[in-house]
């Protein structure tokens, strides 16, 4: 499991950014330690000895070496600090983009994560995957960032800085993962009861397993009929929710035509697990309170047939 540590960045973004935080930090710990030695040598070198002097020392009015000292420094010090930051926001915002390189919609609801690619016709919550981005092959990933409702904010520390999602103010960022593995992040904008639980999970997959998830996703969902599905489509869910091939066509909740293919529910909140699922669908509030998803009041054994059925979805 990945840490959300920007001390082990994992793309180019991330490693930039780690890079000038380096730089800065070495900068001002630079500084700390001239002024730092510069005040033990005057506290030491003219301590009181136990002779008091009470006559006035030489004043001194004026210095052009020492005013153009610390004037000179400071300013080339804050241009260095100005371009190295300058270069690393011109890297991030403004990146090449070489052929093949994906391109991701996401959208932030309260409380949960929208993906959409557009090239390949998927749409899935919470769980983004993107294929390792090699220096032989690169293969980047372009995020376009909105937001559904109110301010939210993308950060994966390891793979990117934070970006804001804000309403109709459409925002972009990128990764290149230059390593497999589950990387973890958090919404960082503060959007509300459930801002906690609005978690992240990025899977950078191999070329070949992404292109075997991205087939897996682009096939139909469960068209069957059973007793699940009937309660579930007499229910608000349709409203809510989207599978496809059947009459649920919501937008303000997660697409679950291929729920099962996710480890975790409720943005990360809990397991993708029958018990969690079951206790999902029975009172949202007992994982996430302050959802927007409402309890339905539905009997134990409905709940039972619609978590069966949900099963089915992978």
């Amino acid at each position: 499991m990945s840490p959300t540590s920007i001390l082990s960045p994992a793309s180019t973004p991330a490693d930039s950014i780690f890079g000038l935080s380096r730089f800065v930090l070495l900068n001002v710990a630079a500084i700390f330690g001239i002024v730092f030695t510069l005040l033990v040598y005057v506290v030491v070198r003219f301590r009181s000895r136990g002779i008091v002097d009470r006559s006035e020392p030489a004043q001194i009015y004026g210095s052009t070496q020492v005013e153009l000292a610390w004037t000179v420094i400071p300013v080339l010090i804050v241009l260095a600090l100005f371009l190295a930051s300058a270069r690393v926001i011109a890297s991030i915002q403004d990146p090449p983009r070489p052929h093949g390189s994906l391109e991701v919609i996401v959208i932030g609801h309260q409380y949960w994560w929208e993906y959409r690619y557009p090239s390949l016709n998927i749409v899935t919550a919470n769980e983004l995957h993107v294929p390792v981005s090699d220096t032989a092959q690169p293969m980047p990933t372009f995020l376009t960032l909105l937001s559904a409702d109110t301010d939210h904010s993308f950060w994966v520390p390891r793979l990117a800085g934070k970006t804001d999602l804000i309403p109709n103010h459409p925002n972009k960022t990128w990764i290149d993962p230059h390593e497999s593995g589950i990387f973890l992040g958090q919404c960082a904008q503060y959007c509300g009861t459930q801002h906690a639980k609005m978690l992240l999970r990025i899977y950078v997959q191999p070329r070949d397993e992404f292109e075997r998830w991205v087939r897996e996703q682009q096939q139909g969902g469960q068209a069957a009929g059973s007793r699940g599905r009937r309660v579930f489509e007499s229910m608000a869910c349709i409203n809510c929710h989207t599978i496809s091939n059947t009459p649920a066509s919501g937008k303000f909740g997660p697409d679950l035509t291929h729920i099962m293919s996710r480890d975790t529910i409720a943005a990360g909140a809990a397991l993708n697990t029958r018990q969690q699922l079951r206790l999902w669908i029975k009172n949202p509030d007992a994982i996430k309170p302050g959802s927007k998803m409402p309890a339905m009041g539905l009997t134990d054994q409905e709940v039972d047939a619609v978590a069966t059925y949900l099963e089915t979805l992978r």
